[in-house]
């Protein structure tokens, strides 16, 4: 069991996500960066899909009440266990009574919690992912409680990896939308030869550009989205989906961003800055 003693900022419980339901409304849900979540299971000998706690800007404080194993990934949020330092990408041993704890953000936006064996939360239409109203919460909060399986011993096929952090990159790339050649060559141009920036206005289900391009008046009937979608609105904005982003909309798909360009557009925070690279 893993107690959640301080939940920080948005702490929640995710896999790699919940599909199968887009026809009903139900969004794919699941962890904005799944290569590092990839990574944190493969280190732990897990399955891709088994469910990780993701954590967003500030980290939490948790108690471990059995012994495990446990991997970091994703941003580096300073993070400690028995108040000694350590690092992500490495599998680590925790014992009952072991707290871990995170400090200042250095880089990135949100750290992956793998154990060994993947937390045993509830699962609802095939996936643990958290998503308030198909979960009863939408993140985690102090006090609460998470299963996973006591393992006493285990020998990692790889113990340590040294990466570049996908958090470090500063384009994403991305396919053409259905609604790409809508685009003049003014606005293609606008696309592709700037940077843009990542407004406040971003989470789970979207983030927006701060920058603007030149609008349109294209009108077009409500049509399916995925994670990824990069909609086009009327005054020149950008909005790209994310995990929990809604399944349809009216505004034009003019671009679609591979899964990888979401894991890095997932790592940024207000403030940072990137480009469009088209595929």
């Amino acid at each position: 069991m893993l107690k959640v003693l301080k939940s920080g900022f948005f702490l929640t419980i995710q896999d790699l996500g919940r599909f199968g339901n887009r026809h009903i409304g139900v969004p794919v849900s699941g962890a904005l960066d799944s290569v590092s979540v990839k990574r944190a299971n493969k280190m732990l000998g897990n399955d891709p899909k088994d469910a990780v706690l993701e954590i967003t800007m500030t980290g939490p404080t948790l108690q471990f009440e059995a012994t495990t194993y446990i991997c970091l990934s994703g941003a580096e949020l300073s993070a400690t266990l028995n108040n000694k330092p350590i690092d992500n990408n490495q599998v680590i041993r925790v014992n009952q009574g072991d707290i871990l704890s995170y400090g200042k953000l250095e880089n990135g936006f949100r750290n992956y919690l793998a154990v060994k064996g993947g937390f045993k939360s509830e699962e609802i239409l095939g996936s643990r992912s958290q998503y308030y109203p198909v979960t009863h919460k939408k993140c985690l909060k102090d006090g609460d409680e998470i299963s996973f399986n006591e393992i006493q011993s285990f020998a990692p096929s790889i113990s340590e990896v040294k990466i570049k952090n996908h958090y470090e990159l500063d384009y994403l790339e991305v396919d053409k939308g259905p609604e790409y050649d809508m685009l003049s060559d003014k606005q293609l141009e606008s696309l592709f030869s700037r940077q843009f920036t990542v407004s406040k206005a971003n989470n789970r289900m979207a983030y927006q550009i701060e920058e603007l391009i030149t609008g349109h008046d294209t009108t077009m009937l409500t049509s399916g989205t995925i994670p990824g979608t990069v909609q086009f609105t009327p005054a020149g904005r950008l909005i790209v989906l994310m995990k929990d982003g809604q399944t349809t909309g009216g505004y034009p798909r003019i671009l679609q961003l591979t899964e990888e360009a979401i894991s890095v557009l997932a790592q940024k925070k207000f403030g940072d800055t990137l480009t469009f690279k088209l595929l």
